[in-house]
């Protein structure tokens, strides 16, 4: 992709002020913003932001944080508007590092993502993510087990449209041998994925042991690209995590992300080796 498309700003984005409090800010801002003569450029500019990362605001792909909203009440002259009401949009069912990035991934057309240890949350099962969220928190009770699952098992409901977002992910052979949960919860996180696949509705290649060495080393990557909104790339640690808009940064993961797929096993092969994983682990079970 060519560096014009990256760095062309979305065209404003009509929104139903009704649907959300972030699309209730979004459609504000733009109000404001262009009833003071800005434009997204000029009003990042005033802010030490990029101007994409004002069409993200309005847009809704990102949530209003607390500091941006004082910043704009003073660029755009609203007194305390947005302060007053970017809290509404901060409410969130997720883990606070990961709740923009959960917003953002709703309303992605595209998701690209290479998972080197886990299998990402929009292809886990409630047994899978039962067991990691478990081991995340071995004291917690098992109430707050359970509505982070039930959160994370909304996230997946994405998936129930037939054709958005497109959803293509690598996964590091580690992330499948893994044994989470047992091997009898391995063997449906494993079926749950093949069905995926043969329904045609994500597309996922393995990046085997025998690559070797390869261009994500040091961790995973989540790419997200939008109908009206700049891509997006999102960074996680334990605990922590952040979107980043810089068009060098996501050219730069798009990169990456190619390497890995060069690297890893084609589309068919990787649903035989998962399938006859998910066989394996259904059957040492049984035994």
């Amino acid at each position: 992709m060519c560096d014009r498309e990256f760095l062309a700003m979305p065209g404003p984005k009509d929104l139903d002020p009704s649907s959300s409090p972030r699309a209730l800010l979004g459609a504000e801002l733009r109000h404001a913003r262009e009833k003071a003569g800005l434009s997204q450029e000029e009003l990042g500019g005033r802010l030490f932001v990029s101007g994409s990362f004002i069409g993200q605001l309005e847009s809704g792909t990102r949530r209003m944080q607390p500091e941006y909203a004082r910043l704009l009440d003073d660029a755009l002259s609203t007194e305390d508007f947005f302060r007053r009401n970017c809290a509404a949009s901060a409410k969130s069912r997720y883990p606070e590092h990961f709740a923009e990035a959960a917003e953002a991934e709703a309303t992605a057309t595209e998701i690209r993502e290479y998972a080197p240890l886990l299998i990402p949350g929009l292809l886990q099962t409630a047994a899978y993510t039962r067991a990691v969220c478990r081991a995340y928190r071995p004291t917690a009770p098992n109430e707050a087990i359970e509505e982070l699952v039930a959160a994370r098992m909304d996230r997946a409901r994405l998936l129930d449209d037939p054709t958005k977002p497109q959803l293509w992910v690598v996964l590091d052979e580690a992330a499948l041998r893994r044994v989470t949960g047992g091997r009898e919860v391995m063997a449906e996180a494993l079926g749950h994925i093949v069905s995926l696949i043969r329904r045609n509705r994500i597309i996922v290649q393995v990046l085997p042991f025998d690559a070797g060495a390869h261009a994500s080393l040091e961790g995973a990557i989540k790419l997200m690209d939008f109908e009206d909104a700049p891509p997006l790339v999102y960074f996680e640690g334990v605990g922590t995590g952040r979107l980043e808009d810089e068009p060098t940064v996501v050219r730069y993961q798009r990169h990456t992300y190619s390497l890995l797929s060069a690297c890893s096993l084609s589309p068919k092969n990787s649903l035989a080796l998962v399938e006859a994983m998910a066989q394996d682990y259904a059957h040492e079970e049984h035994s």
